[in-house]
């Protein structure tokens, strides 16, 4: 079973899911701004779930997901989903539209670079261990200058990524290498924001607008001032947008 923050509260439950080395922490401003019913999701390998052995499949997190629904009594919910974690939402809106109420996506794409990228991210942390990415992941999360000044989310940051299980990582590059949810864009119903860093390397708005435009009545929005995980450098900004759903 997934490791996870639990909220109670009344109303549509969230359920957040992050980018892949971070674990759920990353969505903390957001459990302490917009409370419960919440559920903040380790995917495999990260933080404190498990990490069965690899290679993995967007549809097989996804499906990990679906089980914790399930053992948590939740039949359809607000899904909110980061880079990797926006993938497994998209899926799971795509394929079981009847469990998602709203979607809200940040910083994702329907196709994620190439397969050899992946397999040579995968071959280096095999080689160096996922605290060897730390200094270039930070670069593209946040906008230049941000993490020296705060060194506490910064040091954070850098405990997160480390703390990702190496196999677990490289289970989860395959996932992205492999992952191309255009053709499924079509098929998700739920009414949907989709969010973009306007200083994203890793999925520029252009990247992330393809999502949008596949999904009928989409709504497009670029974050100023913001990388890969806005999560964190523009906290009240994130919560204000998954509110508006």
């Amino acid at each position: 079973m997934l490791a996870h923050t639990a909220l109670a509260g009344t109303g549509t439950p969230l359920v957040f899911l992050g980018s892949i080395a971070s674990d759920r922490t990353m969505w903390r401003p957001q459990l302490d701004e917009l409370g419960g019913p919440a559920l903040a999701v380790d995917l495999r390998g990260h933080g404190g779930s498990p990490a069965p052995a690899g290679p993995y499949t967007v549809p097989e997190l996804a499906g990990d997901v679906l089980e914790l629904l399930d053992h948590r009594g939740i039949g359809s919910a607000h899904l909110v989903g980061l880079s990797l974690g926006g993938a497994v939402a998209q899926w799971i809106a795509a394929h079981h539209s009847d469990r998602v109420e709203a979607l809200t996506l940040f910083c994702t794409a329907a196709r994620f670079g190439t397969p050899a990228m992946w397999a040579e991210r995968a071959e280096l942390v095999r080689r160096d261990g996922t605290a060897s990415l730390a200094e270039s992941a930070l670069t593209r999360w946040f906008t230049p200058g941000f993490t020296a000044a705060h060194p506490e989310i910064a040091a954070r940051c850098t405990a997160m990524i480390a703390g990702t299980d190496d196999e677990a990582y490289a289970g989860c590059c395959a996932a992205l290498g492999e992952w191309d949810g255009r053709a499924d864009l079509a098929r998700i119903t739920a009414p949907t924001l989709v969010v973009a860093g306007a200083q994203d390397p890793g999925t520029p708005p252009e990247v992330v607008a393809e999502v949008a435009r596949g999904i009928s009545g989409a709504e497009f929005v670029v974050l100023d001032d913001a990388g890969h995980l806005p999560t964190l450098q523009h906290p009240r900004a994130v919560s204000a947008l998954i509110a508006r759903r």
